[in-house]
């Protein structure tokens, strides 16, 4: 039988060593590889492109153009549209979270993690789902786009969701993968699984990271009920 075909890997931050530790970490996983590092966010975005990463690990704080903007650029260029983005940095503040998030992350971690967990957020992120974690991070996530000043994404509300489809958007928004709502909502995993891209279609989201914004903004989530 033909193995999987790796994980093409592009890693992002500025501190030499801080990459070489990570593609060390990359690099003793079967199911990954480290195709390009880069320096800035600029880099990234180029190699994004020239070395068909299949996912991006951006540090935030970066010389050029900040993590961020590369993760905006990366999103909204169609050439790119199957390049995953996980934003790693030392920095957890809401604003982070919350424009990582926007700009098109599909997952946000923080530099302490374990090195098992980092390559499992790749794994998740990879496979298309979102790494928003039910707890803390989801408050933070609540809170901020609780401001009167958080601009409304560019996406469909849940009005147009049937009852069963805004449970499911409820259970992803409290971070819950496809097997969790499955066992949650007495379905089978592919009938969750199929609620959320249809979820997705109906509102126009880009990852399942949109469809978390889309319940908190819409009041479909509040932060007491995470």
């Amino acid at each position: 039988m033909t193995a999987p075909t790796p994980i093409r890997v592009l890693l992002a931050d500025d501190q030499t060593l801080v990459r070489a530790s990570f593609a060390m970490l990359v690099a003793s996983a079967g199911d990954m590889e480290v195709v390009a590092e880069a320096g800035t966010g600029r880099q990234a975005v180029d190699l994004a492109r020239s070395a068909r990463a299949d996912l991006v690990v951006m540090d935030i704080r970066m010389p050029d153009l900040d993590g961020i903007e590369a993760t905006r650029l990366i999103a909204a260029d169609e050439d790119l549209a199957g390049v995953k983005v996980l934003v790693l940095t030392t920095y957890d503040t809401d604003e982070h979270i919350v424009d990582a998030l926007r700009a098109g992350a599909s997952g946000f971690l923080v530099k302490d993690i374990r090195p098992a967990e980092l390559l499992d957020a790749i794994r998740t992120v990879a496979a298309g789902d979102s790494l928003l974690s039910p707890g803390p991070t989801a408050r933070l996530i609540a809170r901020f786009l609780s401001a009167p000043d958080t601009a409304t994404p560019a996406v469909g509300g849940p009005d147009v969701l049937s009852e069963r489809e805004r449970q499911v958007l409820t259970l992803v928004a409290r971070g819950f993968n496809n097997t969790e709502i499955a066992d949650a909502l007495g379905l089978s995993p592919l009938t969750a699984k199929t609620h959320v891209s249809r979820i997705m279609g109906k509102l126009g989201a880009r990852d399942r990271a949109q469809l978390v914004i889309v319940a908190y903004e819409s009041g479909l989530v509040t932060p007491g009920a995470v």
